[in-house]
Protein backbone atom coordinates (compact mmCIF):
# COMPACT_ATOMS: atom_id res chain seq x y z
CA UNK A 1 0.00 0.00 0.00
CA UNK A 2 1.94 3.21 -1.54
CA UNK A 3 1.55 6.33 0.64
CA UNK A 4 -0.71 8.88 -0.84
CA UNK A 5 -0.78 12.98 -0.02
CA UNK A 6 -3.02 14.10 2.36
CA UNK A 7 -6.90 15.17 1.31
CA UNK A 8 -8.48 18.16 3.50
CA UNK A 9 -12.38 17.82 2.71
CA UNK A 10 -12.22 21.26 2.98
CA UNK A 11 -10.24 21.59 -0.04
CA UNK A 12 -13.03 19.85 -1.71
CA UNK A 13 -15.41 21.73 -4.47
CA UNK A 14 -19.01 22.82 -3.36
CA UNK A 15 -21.28 22.34 -5.95
CA UNK A 16 -19.08 18.58 -6.14
CA UNK A 17 -16.81 17.18 -8.18
CA UNK A 18 -16.48 13.83 -10.13
CA UNK A 19 -13.40 11.97 -10.18
CA UNK A 20 -12.73 9.12 -12.04
CA UNK A 21 -10.48 6.62 -9.93
CA UNK A 22 -8.15 3.43 -10.17
CA UNK A 23 -7.83 2.21 -6.84
CA UNK A 24 -8.89 -0.67 -5.41
CA UNK A 25 -12.41 -0.46 -3.81
CA UNK A 26 -13.12 -4.31 -2.21
CA UNK A 27 -15.90 -4.60 0.52
CA UNK A 28 -17.27 -8.31 2.03
CA UNK A 29 -20.68 -9.55 4.16
CA UNK A 30 -20.76 -12.51 5.64
CA UNK A 31 -18.02 -14.37 3.73
CA UNK A 32 -19.54 -12.91 0.72
CA UNK A 33 -17.65 -10.56 -1.61
CA UNK A 34 -19.88 -7.64 -2.52
CA UNK A 35 -17.71 -5.40 -4.39
CA UNK A 36 -14.17 -5.69 -6.32
CA UNK A 37 -13.92 -2.89 -8.60
CA UNK A 38 -10.39 -1.54 -9.84
CA UNK A 39 -12.42 1.70 -11.79
CA UNK A 40 -15.16 4.01 -9.32
CA UNK A 41 -15.99 7.80 -9.63
CA UNK A 42 -15.66 9.50 -6.43
CA UNK A 43 -17.47 12.49 -5.42
CA UNK A 44 -15.75 14.99 -3.53
CA UNK A 45 -17.82 17.61 -1.68
CA UNK A 46 -16.79 20.04 0.78
CA UNK A 47 -16.90 19.00 4.22
CA UNK A 48 -17.51 15.54 3.62
CA UNK A 49 -15.09 12.30 3.08
CA UNK A 50 -15.31 10.58 -0.52
CA UNK A 51 -17.88 9.17 -1.41
CA UNK A 52 -17.17 6.04 -4.32
CA UNK A 53 -19.70 4.84 -6.77
CA UNK A 54 -19.22 1.52 -8.31
CA UNK A 55 -20.21 0.37 -12.07
CA UNK A 56 -23.40 -1.79 -11.27
CA UNK A 57 -20.65 -4.73 -13.41
CA UNK A 58 -18.55 -4.76 -9.90
CA UNK A 59 -21.12 -5.40 -7.53
CA UNK A 60 -22.10 -8.33 -6.35
CA UNK A 61 -25.96 -7.89 -7.58
CA UNK A 62 -28.02 -10.61 -6.29
CA UNK A 63 -27.47 -9.17 -2.90
CA UNK A 64 -29.02 -5.86 -3.54
CA UNK A 65 -33.18 -5.52 -2.83
CA UNK A 66 -34.49 -2.57 -4.10
CA UNK A 67 -35.83 -0.48 -1.59
CA UNK A 68 -38.87 2.09 -1.29
CA UNK A 69 -36.38 4.95 0.29
CA UNK A 70 -35.94 8.02 -2.25
CA UNK A 71 -34.20 11.25 -0.99
CA UNK A 72 -32.95 14.38 -2.91
CA UNK A 73 -29.59 15.99 -3.57
CA UNK A 74 -29.49 19.69 -4.42
CA UNK A 75 -26.74 18.71 -6.67
CA UNK A 76 -27.10 15.39 -8.67
CA UNK A 77 -31.03 14.83 -8.02
CA UNK A 78 -33.08 11.99 -6.74
CA UNK A 79 -31.34 8.80 -5.44
CA UNK A 80 -33.03 5.52 -5.12
CA UNK A 81 -32.07 2.81 -2.37
CA UNK A 82 -31.03 -0.67 -1.99
CA UNK A 83 -31.16 -2.97 0.68
CA UNK A 84 -28.30 -5.04 1.21
CA UNK A 85 -29.18 -8.80 2.01
CA UNK A 86 -26.65 -11.85 2.74
CA UNK A 87 -28.60 -14.77 4.35
CA UNK A 88 -30.30 -13.66 7.07
CA UNK A 89 -28.15 -10.61 7.11
CA UNK A 90 -30.39 -7.40 6.12
CA UNK A 91 -29.08 -3.48 6.17
CA UNK A 92 -32.06 -1.62 5.08
CA UNK A 93 -31.14 1.22 2.53
CA UNK A 94 -27.21 0.50 2.66
CA UNK A 95 -26.68 1.29 -1.29
CA UNK A 96 -27.52 3.65 -3.39
CA UNK A 97 -28.01 5.66 -6.94
CA UNK A 98 -28.96 8.08 -9.14
CA UNK A 99 -31.11 6.96 -12.05
CA UNK A 100 -31.15 10.22 -13.92
CA UNK A 101 -28.74 12.37 -12.26
CA UNK A 102 -28.96 16.17 -12.39
CA UNK A 103 -26.62 17.46 -15.42
CA UNK A 104 -23.37 17.96 -14.48
CA UNK A 105 -23.25 14.29 -12.36
CA UNK A 106 -24.56 12.32 -15.26
CA UNK A 107 -21.02 9.98 -15.21
CA UNK A 108 -22.75 8.16 -11.90
CA UNK A 109 -26.15 7.28 -13.48
CA UNK A 110 -26.42 3.90 -12.58
CA UNK A 111 -23.10 3.65 -10.33
CA UNK A 112 -23.80 2.32 -6.85
CA UNK A 113 -23.25 3.61 -3.40
CA UNK A 114 -22.95 2.03 -0.12
CA UNK A 115 -22.56 2.82 3.07
CA UNK A 116 -19.48 1.46 4.73
CA UNK A 117 -20.63 0.52 7.96
CA UNK A 118 -23.09 -2.29 5.93
CA UNK A 119 -19.90 -4.17 5.44
CA UNK A 120 -17.87 -6.50 7.81
CA UNK A 121 -14.25 -5.55 5.58
CA UNK A 122 -14.72 -2.53 3.23
CA UNK A 123 -11.47 -1.42 1.78
CA UNK A 124 -9.47 1.22 -0.16
CA UNK A 125 -6.48 -0.23 -1.77
CA UNK A 126 -6.66 -2.68 0.70
CA UNK A 127 -6.64 0.11 3.77
CA UNK A 128 -9.78 -0.36 6.26
CA UNK A 129 -12.34 2.62 5.63
CA UNK A 130 -14.11 3.99 8.22
CA UNK A 131 -17.51 5.69 7.73
CA UNK A 132 -18.42 9.26 8.04
CA UNK A 133 -19.95 9.99 11.27
CA UNK A 134 -23.60 10.37 11.68
CA UNK A 135 -26.31 8.00 9.86
CA UNK A 136 -27.31 10.06 6.97
CA UNK A 137 -23.45 11.23 5.07
CA UNK A 138 -21.95 7.98 3.21
CA UNK A 139 -18.28 9.28 2.89
CA UNK A 140 -15.49 6.77 3.41
CA UNK A 141 -12.60 7.65 5.55
CA UNK A 142 -8.82 6.22 4.80
CA UNK A 143 -5.44 7.70 6.37
CA UNK A 144 -5.12 10.23 3.65
CA UNK A 145 -8.30 12.21 4.49
CA UNK A 146 -8.60 14.61 6.75
CA UNK A 147 -11.72 16.75 8.58
CA UNK A 148 -13.23 17.91 10.81
CA UNK A 149 -16.27 15.95 8.65
CA UNK A 150 -19.97 16.77 8.23
CA UNK A 151 -21.88 14.51 10.43
CA UNK A 152 -19.18 14.33 13.65
CA UNK A 153 -21.09 15.99 16.77
CA UNK A 154 -21.70 19.30 16.49
CA UNK A 155 -21.27 19.97 12.49
CA UNK A 156 -24.70 19.92 12.15
CA UNK A 157 -25.06 22.99 11.37
CA UNK A 158 -22.55 23.85 8.92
Amino acid sequence: MSRRPRESVWDYPRPPAVEAVDRHIYAVLAGHVIVDSRCSLRVLETSHPPVYYLPPVDVALEYLEASARTTFCEYKGAAHYYSLVVGRIRHEDAAWYYPEPSRGYKAIAGYIAFYAWAFDEVSVDGEPVTPQPGGFYGGWITSEIEGPFKGEPHTWGW
